[in-house]
C-alpha cells in the first residue's frame, strides 16, 4: 500500500506560539474517543465527549440485540451500534493492542479473561479501566447523540445533540474530533440474480450466535477476520458452510482444515430462483442462507461541510494523512479512519497529533500543501491499481505512517517488538486459523513487551 508522499521523510514539526486552549467536542466514547479526550485534555483543551450509549467502549459493548432489517438497508431502522458476535476473541495479542502508557496487561477481578487473545468482554473492561484511570468518564455525556455538526461563519463549529429523553442542545465549539467508528453501516456484495433468489440473507453486523443456522446450507461472503471466525462458528451447527472470497491469498480452495463441512470457493458468479448459488470456478451449491461478511461504509450523517468533505466509494476525502480535511483543519479531524491496522496505538498517535495541532504546538502545512499531498497520494494509489474503496486500507504501511505521526508529535517511534509481534501473528493466523490464538512461538517478543511495560508502572499501577 503506497504511503502519502510527505511521509517518505520524517520531517520534524515546526513550533508555533503562543499555545492556546480550545473547547473541543469529541463524537464517540469508543477507543478512539477515549484516547482523543485524554490527549486533548493533556494538551490543555476543554473537552466534551458525546456518546449515544450509556457507557464507554463503543463497538466493544456487546449486545444480543440485532436490527429489524438483517441486511441494514432500511434507512429508518433502529441502528444497533455494535457488530460483536458472542464468541469473538481478539485476533491480535493483548500486548499489541494497548495504548503505550497503559498496556493491556492481565488484571485480576471478576469476569476478567487472562488469555493472550481475550474475549470482547476483556477488551471492554480494558477500555473501562482506561477511562477510570484517566478520569475520562467525567467528560462524557452519555445517552446523547450528535445530530448535526456544521461550520459557523466565524470558523467555530455548531454542534447539535439530543439526549435519549429527546432534549436537544445547540452549542458552539472551537473544534470537533470525529471518533464515531465505522462498523454500523453495512456494505453488501453485488450478486447478480439476488432479487429472485429465495433464500435468507444477513449482514455480519447482525450476527451474534450460530443457532439460527442449525442444519442450514450457508454461503458466507468474505475473507477478512470476521468471516474466518464466523464461518468456523457456524460450521459447528450448520449442515454445510461455503465461503466465497474475492481474494483468497494463500488459502487453498476446497475443503478447509478443522471441519468436515467447511469449503472455500472463489467469488459468487450469480444466484438463481431455484436456490442455486454459482461460483466463478463453476461449482454450484443449493443454499438456504447468504451471510455477507463484506465490511462497512464510512457514515457521518450528522456532518455538514458544504462539500469540503465527501464519502465517495468508501473514500473519505480529501483527508490529509487520513486525519485532517485540508480546508477545515485543524478545526475538524478524524480518529480511526484507516483499516487493516493495529487500531488502539494508531488512535493514540492520531490523537496526540490532533491535540498538538489544536494547541498550536504542532504546525500543519498550509491548506494548499495538504491538498497537494492528498492528490499525490491518490495518484500513487491509481498508479498501483488500488481501487478507491481501499484508500484507507493500510496493512504493512501502517508502521511508516505511525512513525511519521510520532515524529510530528516528537514522541517515541512505534516499538519494534510490537511490529514483529503483529507480523508473526498475521502469518500464524493464515497458517493455523483454528489454533493461532492458543499456540504460539513468539515468547521472546512477549518478554520484550513485558520489559517495555515496566516503564509505565509505578508501585504496581500505571502512571498518568
Amino acid at each position: 500500500m503506497p504511503m502519502q508522499s510527505a511521509s517518505q521523510h520524517l520531517s520534524m514539526p515546526t513550533r508555533l506560539s503562543p499555545l492556546i486552549s480550545r473547547h473541543v467536542a469529541v463524537v464517540g466514547a469508543g477507543a478512539g474517543g477515549l484516547v482523543a479526550a485524554r490527549e486533548l485534555r493533556r494538551e490543555g483543551h476543554r473537552v466534551v465527549v458525546f456518546e449515544r450509549n450509556d457507557q464507554v467502549g463503543g463497538m466493544w459493548v456487546y449486545t444480543s440485540k440485532v436490527e429489524s432489517d438483517p441486511l441494514g438497508l432500511d434507512p429508518n431502522r433502529a441502528v444497533v451500534p455494535s457488530s460483536l458476535y458472542d464468541s469473538l476473541r481478539t485476533n491480535l495479542p493483548r500486548e499489541c493492542m494497548g495504548f503505550r502508557d497503559f498496556p493491556f496487561v492481565i488484571r485480576d477481578g471478576k469476569g476478567r479473561d487472562p488469555r493472550r487473545f481475550p474475549s470482547h468482554t476483556e477488551v471492554l473492561m480494558y477500555l473501562q479501566d482506561f477511562a477510570t484511570e484517566f478520569g475520562i468518564a467525567e467528560l462524557v455525556r452519555f445517552e446523547t447523540q450528535v445530530v448535526f455538526v456544521g461550520l459557523e461563519e466565524d470558523g467555530k463549529w455548531n454542534v447539535k445533540s439530543k439526549s435519549r429523553g429527546g432534549v436537544g442542545v445547540d452549542e458552539i465549539y472551537d473544534a470537533v474530533v470525529v471518533c464515531n467508528g465505522h462498523y454500523t453501516e453495512p456494505r453488501l456484495a453485488d450478486i447478480p440474480g439476488i432479487n429472485i433468489w429465495p433464500g435468507k440473507q444477513m449482514h455480519s453486523h447482525n450476527y451474534r450466535i450460530p443457532d439460527p443456522f442449525k442444519d442450514q446450507v450457508v454461503i458466507l461472503i468474505g475473507s477478512a477476520a470476521s468471516a474466518v471466525d464466523i464461518s468456523r462458528d457456524i460450521a459447528g451447527v450448520a449442515k454445510e458452510v461455503h465461503v466465497a472470497a474475492r481474494s483468497v491469498g494463500s488459502y487453498t480452495l476446497g475443503k478447509q482444515p478443522g471441519h468436515d463441512n467447511l469449503w472455500l470457493h472463489s467469488m459468487i458468479s450469480c444466484v438463481h430462483k431455484d436456490g442455486r448459488v454459482v461460483f466463478e470456478d463453476g461449482s454450484v451449491v443449493h443454499a438456504d442462507f447468504i451471510l455477507h461478511c463484506t465490511g462497512y461504509k464510512y457514515h457521518f450523517p450528522f456532518l455538514e461541510t458544504n462539500g469540503a468533505l465527501v464519502v465517495d466509494d468508501n473514500c473519505v476525502g480529501p483527508l490529509y494523512k487520513h486525519v485532517f480535511p485540508p480546508a477545515l483543519a485543524p478545526g475538524l479531524s478524524f480518529v480511526g479512519i484507516p483499516w487493516k491496522v493495529v487500531p488502539f496505538p494508531m488512535f493514540e498517535l492520531q490523537s496526540k497529533w490532533i491535540a498538538g495541532a489544536l494547541s498550536n504546538r504542532i504546525a500543519l502545512p498550509s491548506k494548499e500543501e495538504m491538498m497537494k499531498d492528498v492528490k499525490a497520494f491518490y495518484l500513487s494509489l491509481g498508479a498501483c491499481g488500488i481501487p478507491k474503496r481501499y484508500t484507507h486500507r493500510m496493512g504493512a504501511s501502517q508502521y511508516e505512517y505511525n512513525d511519521w505521526i510520532a515524529a510530528q508529535c516528537e514522541c517515541a517511534a512505534y516499538q519494534e517488538w510490537k511490529k514483529q509481534m503483529h507480523f508473526v501473528t498475521s502469518k500464524r493466523k493464515v497458517e493455523r486459523p483454528e489454533t493461532y490464538r492458543d499456540k504460539w512461538e513468539d515468547n521472546d517478543l512477549v518478554l520484550q513487551a513485558q520489559e517495555d511495560f515496566k516503564k509505565y508502572m509505578v508501585d504496581g499501577s500505571f502512571a498518568q
